[in-house]
């Protein structure tokens, strides 16, 4: 399912960018958290710290829609979050890079966390505001579980409709070109059977 939270790190040098695509259903917010840390060798060994040029222009962020159009497109400090809201289902590209700022070259280490769906909401924070009982927090809990089920549900259905229309399309070329060989065929033997007979009479064999 896609409402999930998801921790990694990547390497990624100063100029470069990368790119990678989450699966969201319609209407779900995406948050992520992220500290960029430059990784440097000396004797005692690695050691990581907040190179000058990412603290000073900071992370350039953008995200594309499945039709990729900008969904999002900010420069952000070396740590810190983004969040956005998908308004289509589909595959959503996630970009970070500093190759519009100037740098020094130097390697850098990106902390990223992901939370999607129900996994954003602060559950504590909100029983606090709105002075919710614990089984009262539960209930709303599960009730937004619920909701990201069915709306995974229907980003399901909605990927079989894509492939069902995919594979229908495909079906369709498929006979028109099976089609199209047989009256090329047809046309081909009708040509044969004209030319051997035009030949037999020029010959004067019938």
């Amino acid at each position: 399912m896609a409402s999930k939270t998801n921790a990694f790190y990547f390497y990624l040098k100063e100029g470069d960018e990368k790119c990678f695509i989450r699966e969201l259903p319609d209407k779900t917010l995406l948050i992520a958290h992220y500290r960029c840390q430059a990784i440097s060798k000396d004797s005692e060994g690695e050691k990581n710290s907040v190179p000058d040029s990412v603290k000073e222009n900071g992370m350039m962020v953008e995200v594309l829609n499945p039709h990729n159009k900008i969904v999002l497109s900010r420069k952000y400090r070396s740590e810190g979050s983004f969040s956005f809201t998908s308004h289509e289902p589909g595959e959503h590209t996630i970009c970070m890079h500093t190759k519009d700022f100037k740098s020094s070259g130097r390697t850098l280490k990106i902390d990223l966390e992901i939370q999607v769906g129900e996994h954003t909401i602060n559950y504590t924070a909100v029983a606090k505001k709105q002075k919710l009982s614990e089984m009262q927090t539960k209930l709303k809990q599960l009730n937004e579980k619920a909701a990201e089920i069915i709306k995974e549900l229907d980003y399901q259905r909605y990927r079989e409709e894509l492939f069902r229309e995919s594979t229908e399309a495909i079906s369709k070329r498929i006979l028109m070109w099976s089609v199209a060989q047989t009256i090329v065929l047809i046309m081909v033997g009708v040509w044969q059977v004209q030319n051997f007979r035009m030949f037999i009479e020029s010959k004067k064999l019938v």
